[in-house]
């Protein structure tokens, strides 16, 4: 199928999974992962009508920015950056200038020099925090009990807007056992809310959880390979000719 076809079918199956869950309509936003793909990739995903994409890789992600910074006007294609891969203190500086959100917050250096280097013409860069919520050694992302201390440190960081949790749960087969971590996020992004109401945003689920995630209250799930297909090297050559 079309990468435009895959996204008609993925937005169904979140708006029927949305209604099964008694979910308000929209409740569950679609982040399309572009990483690694290719522009005119990008570009058929725009024109079936998918405005939020999310990269890993700071300068990849950058030079797709620029791309579409120079050939197309916000106001009419009004795209929405996120950045979803573990982030280092040198490369905060283009995050900051180029992205919408950065979905993997986990240390106070990394969010002071977020809020040090966002540009004052530029809204306040949305954040999530990233929640280690499997405990995984090889994953990023705090405990659960550093959540609340660390949230706190980032409301007092006013070119930071904390939207919310991420997380990146350990694959499992036992869909129960996969509910269970899942709902350990939700009851976190609950506790989250009560002392800061605007918080608005549980980013958790990809192509193979996605369901899961939905039933246990993510607004936002993250789908690159039911989208675009499998895994392509880096590639960020602009076409040709800049077709919009």
């Amino acid at each position: 199928m079309s990468i435009a076809q895959n996204i008609e079918q993925i937005t169904q199956t979140i708006q029927q999974l949305s209604q099964i869950n008694q979910r308000l309509p929209n409740a569950v936003k679609l982040l399309a992962v572009s990483k690694t793909k290719p522009i005119p990739a990008i570009i058929e995903a725009i024109k079936a009508g998918q405005l939020a994409f999310g990269e890993n890789y700071v300068q990849e992600g950058v030079e797709k920015i620029q791309y579409f910074i120079e050939n197309y006007t916000s106001t009419d294609l009004p795209l929405e950056w996120h950045f979803i891969g573990p982030l280092q203190s040198n490369k905060t500086r283009l995050v900051a200038e180029y992205f919408d959100w950065v979905q993997t917050l986990d240390r106070i250096k990394i969010a002071q020099r977020l809020n040090a280097q966002r540009f004052e013409h530029l809204p306040p860069i949305n954040v999530l925090i990233q929640i280690n919520i499997s405990d995984e050694t090889s994953k990023s992302g705090i405990s659960p009990d550093e959540m609340m201390l660390f949230a706190r440190e980032i409301a007092q960081l006013p070119r930071l807007k904390l939207r919310g949790l991420m997380a990146i749960p350990k694959p499992e087969i036992d869909k129960q056992k996969q509910k269970i971590i899942l709902l350990q996020m939700q009851q976190l992004f609950k506790q989250l809310q009560a002392e800061f109401p605007e918080i608005d945003t549980l980013s958790m689920g990809m192509s193979d959880d996605m369901q899961s995630a939905i039933e246990c209250g993510s607004t936002m799930v993250r789908i690159g390979t039911a989208i675009f297909g499998s895994r392509m090297s880096p590639k960020t050559e602009a076409p040709k000719t800049g077709a919009k």
